[in-house]
């Protein structure tokens, strides 16, 4: 089993920065996806970020490509976001979650076995 604990969201002016953390613990997998999804309300959970623990490539949605960045500490099973340039519409809850095998592609939701409780992020204009 794996357990997720996300931190760092809170509220922001547009333009400003926040950093997400997410602390893996219990079993974990060298091959795995650690990924960022995002929920809105009334809107549906949308991919965001991933990271593969094996070789480091990462993965951004269109609509975050070079505003945030994902990173990761193998040595503190930590999983970092860091989100520059905030937007009103990045209002939303924040999600960590584990995709065991790193199988399929890293940005469909089925794929992942694991998730945090979220953390929410609020923007204002």
């Amino acid at each position: 089993q794996v357990q997720l604990v996300e931190s760092g969201g809170g509220l922001v002016q547009a333009g400003g920065s926040l950093r997400l953390s997410c602390a893996a613990s219990g079993r974990t997998f060298s091959s795995s996806f650690m990924a960022w999804f995002r929920q809105a309300p009334g809107k549906e959970r949308e991919f965001v970020a991933a990271i593969r623990w094996r070789g480091g490539s990462t993965y951004y949605a269109d609509s975050v490509k070079g505003r945030f960045t994902i990173s990761g500490d193998n040595a503190k099973n930590t999983v970092y976001l860091q989100m520059n340039s905030l937007k009103p519409e990045d209002t939303a809850a924040y999600y960590c979650a584990v995709n065991a095998l790193g199988l399929g592609p890293p940005d469909s939701p089925p794929g992942y076995d694991y998730w945090g409780q979220g953390t929410q992020v609020t923007v204002s204009s």
